[in-house]
């Protein structure tokens, strides 16, 4: 079908395989494969979705091997995606109304939601894509052919929502993840992994009414839930008479500030909860202890507005107009509780999607990287941000009037420094109304490379860089 203006909110459905013709040179040691994830499709025939966060899951993966490029794109072939070619857009994060009856059924009887459209990982030697419910899909690597599902069953502790963003130690290769378990008082899970049917408890957080956190903080010692004001009484799922998108059942209470929930990951147990004001984010870009505190680079916005933003109608309408976001770092004291634990710095304005190098997971890092716009936001990110946290420089790659996406920086083996290796990012040429996959120096953050997509990809959320040597 034809795009839909603007670009980038369009639906994609061509699935294709092809090597990619390349302006500049990509490094020969670069081996292996960037698989970026998410909404692809957002109407087929008569029906759709209502917010950019409820598209079909669409994988694109880039394989690199001897300086060369090969693309290849391909739905996820879930029930979401099935349900979807016979006419029905259900559920999802923001789109539709349920009833009693359909809540009852969804939490306590029904497999969790599968459009799996925010994440790849692996763990255990298989790939997974996720979303925020504990149901994985797998995949194949190499033909991002969908193989089945895998939701843990084991006697561990489980819940019915799941974070998107695990967290892996760059040292171990340990993942750890939280779940949240809706009931009368309901339960944050925190537990670790290292192959995908089993786990290991952490710690169990009793809570009455559960945030919505989309990432958490790891150290090498601590978990650190930062729990934002954005809530939901469980019981209210339940209650008769009340309706809409999930997503809508969650209140902004301000007064309740933000906790962080410190969670010592040796003893299983809660060693502190200082709260400061009230803020809503969604990306934490990494966390490291650093003279007995914990220091946590996240991303915040003022509240909980940005997700009202993300409906597909005022996106395409151009509507955008809302507060960017702004990377903070917080230096938190673990043990302690109070307003005054916890020490509050600004290092970037206008960011969106930070990461760090993968080799810095959980330890010290001197640069991370992000969209760059203006603030308050009313275009799509048109550049991308290398921030150096100890000077405060800030160094910026555009390209006019293109759209970047989230950049992911892949160390080299060899390198000697935090930044040697590269940045990879997709752009979208509005004009010529394709994307490429634009390489970066991660040094000089200057372009090294280029490489043509037939098609243009729409606004995705996140990719892995997953190397052939690991």
């Amino acid at each position: 079908m034809e795009p839909q203006e603007p670009l980038g909110f369009h639906s994609l459905t061509d699935e294709i395989v092809t090597d990619l013709i390349i302006e500049g040179t990509v490094p020969n040691w670069l081996s292996g494969s960037l698989i970026r994830n998410g909404p692809a499709a957002f109407e087929i025939g008569d029906v759709g979705v209502e917010h950019w966060f409820d598209g079909l899951a669409m994988l694109h993966k880039f394989r690199f091997r001897d300086g060369e490029v090969q693309y290849r794109n391909r739905f996820l072939r879930t029930e979401a995606y099935e349900r979807a070619q016979n006419g029905s857009f259900e559920g999802g994060f923001a789109t539709g109304t349920t009833t009693l009856f359909d809540r009852l059924k969804r939490y306590l009887f029904d497999a969790p939601y599968d459009n799996t459209n925010i994440i790849a990982e692996r763990l255990g030697g298989r790939y997974f894509a996720l979303t925020e419910t504990p149901r994985w899909v797998a995949f194949d690597p190499e033909s991002l052919a969908t193989r089945g599902y895998v939701q843990y069953e084991g006697p561990e502790p489980s819940g019915n929502l799941a974070c998107a963003h695990m967290r892996r130690s760059s040292k171990t290769g340990e993942m750890v993840n939280f779940e949240i378990e809706f009931g009368r008082t309901s339960q944050y899970h925190v537990y670790s992994m290292t192959a995908p049917t089993e786990r290991d408890h952490i710690c169990s957080v009793p809570v009455s009414e559960p945030a919505y956190m989309h990432s958490f903080a790891m150290t090498p010692s601590y978990v650190v839930l930062t729990e934002f004001p954005f809530v939901v009484n469980p019981l209210d799922l339940l209650r008769p008479g009340k309706q809409g998108p999930f997503i809508e059942n969650f209140e902004w209470k301000p007064d309740r500030g933000t906790r962080f929930i410190i969670i010592d990951r040796n003893r299983g147990e809660v060693v502190g909860e200082p709260r400061t004001g009230g803020f809503f984010g969604f990306h934490h870009a990494n966390a490291y202890e650093e003279d007995n505190e914990l220091v946590i680079d996240l991303e915040t916005v003022p509240d909980a507005l940005a997700i009202d933003t993300l409906y597909l109608d005022r996106l395409r309408a151009g509507e955008l107009d809302v507060f960017a976001g702004r990377m903070e770092r917080f230096r938190v004291h673990p043990g302690r509780s109070g307003e005054t634990t916890i020490e509050r710095e600004l290092l970037s304005d206008g960011t969106a999607l930070p990461t760090v190098s993968p080799a810095r997971w959980c330890q010290a890092h001197r640069y991370i990287y992000a969209q760059g716009t203006e603030q308050p936001m009313a275009e799509w990110p048109r550049e991308i941000r290398k921030i150096d946290t100890e000077t405060g420089a800030v160094t910026v790659f555009s390209d006019g009037e293109n759209n970047l996406s989230e950049p992911i920086f892949v160390p080299r083996r060899t390198g000697e420094t935090e930044d040697e290796g590269v940045v990879l990012s997709v752009m979208l040429d509005v004009s010529d109304e394709r994307s490429w996959l634009v390489v970066l120096d991660g040094e000089s953050f200057t372009e090294l490379a280029r490489a043509r997509i037939p098609h243009a990809i729409p606004f995705d959320f996140h990719g892995r860089f997953f190397s052939e040597l690991d």
